[in-house]
């Protein structure tokens, strides 16, 4: 039996939180669409890896927590939070750690993760950014 919408969007948060960009890149469709808060969007399993990365530099201990999960066919959604420390020189200051709640919706084509879309206010990290850009 094929895994369901709901488990491979936990694998999917299991790898974010394990900042482990290979087995992200395995779970994504190859037209994976990866949509932020503010409605920026990103197309393509390898641009979306490669950003992965860059975002796991910046918040080095970003990590997902997952509270309620509601699925309706190919759509999971999760409801929980979002937490990191933003770290432009590569250091984990307690000032520049910030915490939001977090909504993730997961879209699940033929047993991969086609879109991720995130609902979050980014006001906590940009925060961070302008006190110490």
């Amino acid at each position: 039996m094929p895994d369901s919408p709901a488990s491979i969007a936990q694998a999917f948060v299991r790898a974010i939180n394990r900042h482990d960009t290979d087995t992200l890149a395995e779970l994504m469709s190859p037209e994976h669409c990866f949509i932020d808060s503010l409605g920026n969007t990103v197309r393509g399993r390898e641009k979306m890896q490669a950003g992965w990365a860059v975002y796991f530099m910046m918040v080095p201990d970003y990590q997902i927590a997952v509270e309620e999960t509601y699925t309706g066919g190919p759509a999971v959604l999760m409801v929980g939070e979002a937490e990191g420390t933003y770290s432009p020189n590569g250091k984990l200051t307690p000032e520049n750690h910030w915490k939001t709640p977090a909504v993730f919706r997961a879209l699940i084509e033929d047993g991969s993760v086609a879109e991720w879309r995130v609902y979050a206010d980014n006001e906590p990290i940009r925060e961070r950014m302008r006190k110490t850009g």
